[in-house]
């Protein structure tokens, strides 16, 4: 079935949700309001611990009340935690936030690349994620570009766009229309989500798969929103080129959309070793130098890297599908990926406090752990037929 409204609807959506205009000072936003960088990750574990808990709940809700009031709620509480965001002064203001987006997450887990995957043909599926994804990073640029030239050092006021933006892309999550027959069968649903967790679990070269790309993301995830920043300042870079520098990464992102062409160019197998391997690199490079363009071009590549990996990762997944309740086998994986982030954040957090280079050596070391783990999964599966 394809449903262009659905596929520009959620372009839309992804666009607006990427206007996040605190983006380039997200760190010092929480430091200035008195955190430190132990006290941020663990609100990010503490969301993470809520999103596994809320994450199969989730997926059997999303499957019994349909995609399309998923968004709608979804998009709904993500606006609401702007507005929390932006009024936020504490610790326990933004543990609130994270707690509420915590359940944005977990609820559209799934059900965003479930909408996209059943409203466009198969075959193009992997371009029109990258496309969604690019369309965040456009909206993110924009942001950046607003922050640098407009807003400058008024955080507050950046943390107020952003809802704004949110809040349109609210409005536009109405013109969704459902892809999929609503279930009713609350008892079947809870037999196949028990099946779907066994399935997962004998499938070990899946479970490797998504650890991979578990630590891989949580690497990407923490270096380039958090520990980059405190890597800037160590070189010496200023708030507005910090911003700067920003905008240039939202930027380099866009390169994302060459997803497809890249795997088509090397295959699957080779494009996800490579994309791995590339964050390994940077990571080593951060652990060694002080030097501010050597550390914007690490953070640059490997940027691009996850922007590049992250379509085909999805593919994947939607690919080894084999049940009608998709939303709720996508957040059967979700639950495994987001339990080995809890542990990979927390950790990061400490290490970080005590020391910026070992932080950024120990990304190196879960990157070389991903690459061992997908190619593994390599070795099973048959990637020939995406």
């Amino acid at each position: 079935m394809i449903i262009k409204k659905n596929i520009y609807c959620m372009y839309g959506i992804s666009l607006l949700q990427g206007m996040v205009f605190y983006g380039p000072i997200a760190t010092l936003y929480r430091q200035n309001a008195g955190l430190n960088i132990f006290q941020i990750t663990l609100i990010e574990s503490i969301s993470l611990v809520l999103t596994i808990a809320l994450e199969l709940p989730w997926g059997v809700i999303a499957d019994k009340i349909g995609y399309r009031r998923t968004m709608l709620v979804c998009t709904f509480l993500f606006f609401v935690s702007k507005i929390i965001f932006w009024q936020a002064y504490t610790f326990l203001g933004f543990l609130l936030e994270r707690i509420l987006l915590s359940a944005v997450i977990s609820g559209l887990s799934g059900v965003d690349s479930s909408l996209l995957y059943l409203s466009c043909p198969e075959e193009k599926s992997q371009q029109t994620f990258a496309v969604y994804q690019q369309l965040g990073t456009v909206g993110l640029l924009i942001a950046s570009g607003v922050y640098a030239l407009v807003i400058k050092d008024d955080y507050r006021f950046a943390a107020l766009l952003t809802m704004i933006s949110y809040g349109l892309a609210v409005i536009l999550a109405f013109g969704i229309e459902e892809v999929r027959d609503v279930s009713n069968n609350s008892i079947s649903q809870s037999k196949e989500m028990i099946a779907m967790t066994k399935r997962l679990f004998r499938n070990g070269s899946l479970l490797m798969f998504l650890a991979g790309i578990a630590l891989v993301n949580e690497t990407h995830q923490t270096i380039t929103v958090f520990l980059n920043q405190l890597q800037y300042m160590a070189c010496g870079m200023s708030s507005q080129d910090i911003g700067l520098v920003y905008i240039v990464m939202t930027l380099s992102g866009l390169l994302g959309c060459f997803s497809m062409q890249l795997t088509k160019l090397l295959k699957p197998g080779r494009t996800l070793k490579l994309l791995i391997v590339i964050p390994l690199f940077c990571c080593l490079v951060l652990g060694l130098t002080k030097q501010a363009a050597i550390s914007v071009a690490a953070v640059l590549l490997m940027h691009i890297a996850f922007q590049l990996l992250n379509p085909l990762q999805l593919k994947i997944q939607n690919h080894e599908v084999v049940s009608q309740q998709r939303a709720t086998e996508l957040s059967v994986n979700a639950v495994v990926m987001d339990a080995l982030a809890v542990m990979t954040n927390l950790i990061f957090g400490k290490v970080a406090d005590l020391s910026l280079s070992s932080a950024f050596f120990l990304g190196a070391v879960f990157c070389l752990a991903a690459y061992l783990c997908c190619s593994f999964y390599l070795r099973k599966a048959a990637l020939t037929s995406i």
